[in-house]
């Protein structure tokens, strides 16, 4: 990767950084240093998820919080994120460990899709809010947002979340628990906590992504369990 790879990029971001050493880091897999992007990841979701519900808030004005949710999940899922790292050509850019490298990490859905989160969260440091969610807004120019997408298929995440939702409940709070395996192989143990009732469960993925869905898989399987034996018991 060299100064001008780099610089193309920012051209196509449309964003010059002030600190170019958070653009690098945004593109650094666990598996290739200590300095990584995985802080960076964490900051950019959460960039990434209030530029999309502001985004979602004016183009869709009608639509209940329950529908904005799910198209918001539709939006920032990593199938969504994956294809816009490739629209971006982020993939020749990544600096990865050598044993990444050779199983196909360049092209891997979640690593692609983990680093654009962490150059959203590495604009966000560099220059504040306002050039973020202008990225944000410049990656979903060619994205078609409807208030029908992609209704039928829910990601465990996305059901746990409306399931939710539907009952007046807090979020879930995802925790990365543990992580097995060599750095370019490893698997993310993940706790999905749901603080209004006090309940816990675990998954683990391939990616932190994985870990999640599994979670968040599992919560439904005990809160649909809950459900079914509160009704036998009436």
């Amino acid at each position: 990767m060299t100064g001008g790879d780099l610089g193309a990029l920012q051209a196509r971001i449309q964003h010059s950084f002030s600190d170019p050493r958070l653009l690098q880091r945004a593109l650094t897999h666990r598996s290739f240093s200590a300095d990584h992007n995985e802080r960076l990841e964490f900051l950019g979701d959460s960039v990434l998820n209030l530029a999309v519900a502001h985004l979602l808030y004016e183009r869709l004005s009608q639509l209940p919080e329950g529908d904005l949710s799910r198209v918001r999940a539709n939006l920032v899922k990593q199938d969504t994120l994956h294809q816009l790292a490739v629209k971006l050509a982020l993939s020749p850019l990544l600096r990865l460990g050598e044993g990444e490298a050779r199983s196909g990490g360049p092209n891997r859905p979640s690593i692609l899709a983990d680093a654009l989160e962490a150059l959203i969260g590495a604009v966000y440091l560099d220059a504040g809010y306002g050039p973020a969610q202008a990225l944000v807004r410049r990656l979903y120019e060619s994205v078609a947002i409807t208030p029908r997408m992609d209704a039928a298929a829910k990601d465990p995440k996305t059901e746990l979340q409306e399931w939710l939702q539907g009952h007046k409940m807090k979020l879930p709070v995802y925790r990365v628990i543990g992580t097995l395996g060599a750095a370019h192989k490893q698997t993310f143990d993940v706790e999905c906590e749901v603080p209004d009732l006090s309940l816990r469960e675990r998954g683990i993925g391939g990616s932190r992504r994985a870990g999640e869905q599994a979670a968040a898989a599992a919560m439904l399987i005990r809160l649909k369990a809950r459900g079914g034996a509160a009704k036998a018991s009436q």
